[in-house]
Formats: structure tokens, sequence, C-alpha cells
């Protein structure tokens, strides 16, 4: 036999052996750290963060979506996720721009991207960015007004479509079950520029902050 066949016939079983010994590497990581999807709830708290307001006052809402955990090593993941959330906050304003109380209601799709460090089976923290679209965005009068109707003057198109933030969190997984909480900021004011009485200001001139407790199931 030729030397440049046999060369030829060594490296092609090394080839072989190393494709099969990869599979083989390749199954028993997926085996160790397999690549979860799941489906999730909670309820939030909202707030709205704004340097024009006298006080603000939570509203309770809730998220309901999906994820999949995306395992890199034994303590690190990568996780996207998708879900509903409900943002706002009741605002009182006494200034000369607005006066009274209104309640603002704020619904989003959010797609986060988490980095996840997992210190041991059970108990885990996260942080990431997040961008979300606004799905509708209404107000509502809480008090009488005087100088200013907010029910009438705020419509949806004075809201900005999309929000971009952070989030930061922890978790403990039981099982195929998750309990967590999680603090979502956002980096966007919520309205857009517009005249009010011959002067341009954004309003409302707010972001977004949300903290929120939910329930997450493993489907696999």
């Amino acid at each position: 036999m030729k030397t440049s066949k046999l060369i030829a016939m060594i490296v092609i079983m090394l080839f072989a052996t190393s494709i099969k010994s990869s599979a083989q590497d390749s199954t028993s990581t997926k085996e160790k750290y397999p690549v979860l999807y799941g489906v999730k709830a909670g309820i939030n708290f909202a707030d709205l963060h704004t340097k024009d307001a006298d006080k603000t006052k939570m509203l309770v809402g809730f998220n309901v979506g999906g994820f999949a955990k995306l395992p890199i090593f034994k303590m690190i993941a990568i996780q996207p996720e998708i879900y509903y959330t409900t943002k706002g906050s009741e605002v009182t304003y006494d200034n000369l721009t607005a006066q009274g109380t209104a309640q603002f209601t704020l619904n989003y799709i959010e797609i986060p991207l988490l980095l996840i460090v997992n210190f041991n089976e059970n108990f885990n923290v996260y942080a990431g960015p997040y961008a979300s679209a606004l799905v509708s965005g209404k107000v509502k009068n809480k008090s009488n007004t005087v100088l200013f109707d907010y029910e009438h003057n705020i419509k949806r198109e004075d809201y900005n479509d999309y929000d971009l933030g952070i989030i930061v969190g922890g978790g403990v997984d039981i099982g195929r079950i998750g309990i967590g909480g999680r603090y979502c900021y956002g980096t966007k004011t919520v309205g857009k520029q517009k005249d009010f009485a011959g002067s341009l200001e954004t309003f409302p001139d707010s972001k977004n902050g949300v903290l929120n407790f939910y329930v997450s199931v493993a489907l696999n």
C-alpha cells in the first residue's frame, strides 16, 4: 500500500473518531445542561418616575408570557423572554403646566435578554436589557381638573411607541418550578414632545419603573 493511501486512511479514521467523540460530548453536555422552555406569569407593582410630579402611586397589574433558558456553562445561561406586561402609575401634579391627579395605564409587549448566573441548582441572579413595544396607552382623570383635562388632552399618539430599559433580579428553581422577583427600569420617557398652550413639553415626562414577582414552569 502506498504511503499516501495509508496516511489518507489514518486521517479519515481519526476524523471519524473525532466526529463520534464530539457527538458524544455534545450529547453529554445537553444531558447535563439542557435547554429549557417554559411559561411564566406574575404580579406587577408599576410606577412612573418623574421630576414634574408632586407624588405618584403604584398601580397593581400583571405579566404573562414565555421564556427559553440557553445554558452556556454550568453556572452561566442566556435567557430570552417575551411577555405581555402592564405599567403606569397614578400621578399628582401641581405646577404651572398641569394640576390634579391622573391615572396612566400602559400595556407593552416586552422582550428581555438576560444573563443568568446560577450559584447552585436552585438559586440564581440575572441582569440584562429589554425592549418593549407599546400596545395601548390611556389616561383617566382621578380628580377635578381646572387647568388641564388629562383624558382629552393626552391621546395614544402622544406616547412613545417603544421603551428600552434594564432588568435586574433573582430567583429560586425547585424542579420545573421557579419563583422570583425583578426590577425593570425604563430609560426612555413615556411621552412625546407636544405643544401645550404654546409651550413645547414632553408630557408625561416620566420613565417606567416596575417591580414584579412571578412563577415560571419549565415545559420540558
